[in-house]
């Protein structure tokens, strides 16, 4: 045999071997992996605690996984910083008189609608505006809907015309603030006090919140506004009102702030209509 043929023989000898011996490894670890599958299945069976274990284990891994292919963040979820509530029961009695009476006339909640009131009275400190006249506006133009919107694009709680005042919303985090409600109710607050100012009374700005200049053109609003502001009043003091039946305000002049609309009695017939008063708290 030539020198070529001897190193072709060996060479597949040495490949004969290796075959055999890949076969022979594979073959055992094989067997292997398959005893430990055995003795896996066993102790499992035997032990439910270490089942449910690598039951745990895995679910942990699998939503690691999901969360870094949907590019979610290992941080916890934080609550919100502002409180979407207040208790009604922990606010001052006045506070809580109006809060209950509104609850019940505009069936809202009355742990959100406190916060509200809350705010209107610390607002309404700031700006020298009484707190029940911004609640009244709120009340007329939304019901205390936070979402609400008209077909002209007014929106939020005081019904703002946000596309008109963009420049109020930009530094509180842009037009979609409009439905927050906290925010709506100071960006409203700041235009009706312009409108106020710039009319030089209380009835002129409603007039100019609404956007109407002519007292025939606004469709009764500022003395729906009034109304319910005396309604307001009343409640805050501690007098019972009815919760439907209309009561006509005095005139409010239009020189007169608003605080000065003097109390009055209770209308005829009252105690036929469902009443809220103080003791109700």
């Amino acid at each position: 045999m030539t020198a070529t043929g001897k190193m072709v023989s060996g060479v597949r000898t040495f490949a004969a071997d290796v075959a055999r011996g890949f076969l022979d490894i594979t073959h055992n670890s094989f067997a292997l992996l398959g005893l430990a599958v055995a003795f896996m299945a066993i102790a499992l069976t035997a032990r439910p605690d270490l089942r449910q274990a690598g039951e745990e284990q895995l679910m942990d891994w699998l939503q690691a996984r999901q969360t870094a292919l949907l590019g979610g963040t290992d941080e916890p979820l934080e609550p919100s910083e502002r409180a979407l509530a207040a208790n009604p029961q922990e606010l001052p009695k006045e506070q809580a008189r109006v809060a209950f009476w509104l609850s019940k006339k505009y069936r809202v909640a009355p742990e959100p609608l406190s916060l509200l009131v809350a705010e209107a009275y610390e607002i309404g400190a700031r700006t020298k505006l009484d707190p029940t006249l911004i609640l009244a506006v709120m009340a007329i133009e939304s019901r205390f809907n936070p979402f609400a919107q008209s077909p002209m694009g007014a929106q939020g709680l005081m019904q703002v015309m946000t596309r008109v005042h963009t420049d109020k919303y930009e530094p509180v985090g842009g037009n979609l603030a409009a439905f927050d409600p906290v925010t709506n109710l100071r960006v409203g607050v700041k235009v009706l006090q312009e409108c106020i100012a710039r009319a030089g009374s209380v009835e002129g700005g409603l007039r100019n919140y609404v956007g109407a200049s002519d007292p025939e053109e606004d469709g009764g609003y500022a003395a729906k506004v009034l109304a319910e502001h005396f309604r307001l009043r009343q409640v805050a003091g501690g007098r019972p009102m009815p919760l439907a039946q209309p009561v006509t305000p005095p005139t409010l002049s239009s020189q007169a702030p608003a605080k000065s609309i003097p109390a009055a009695a209770p209308a005829a017939g009252a105690d036929k209509v469902a009443l809220l008063s103080a003791s109700d708290i």
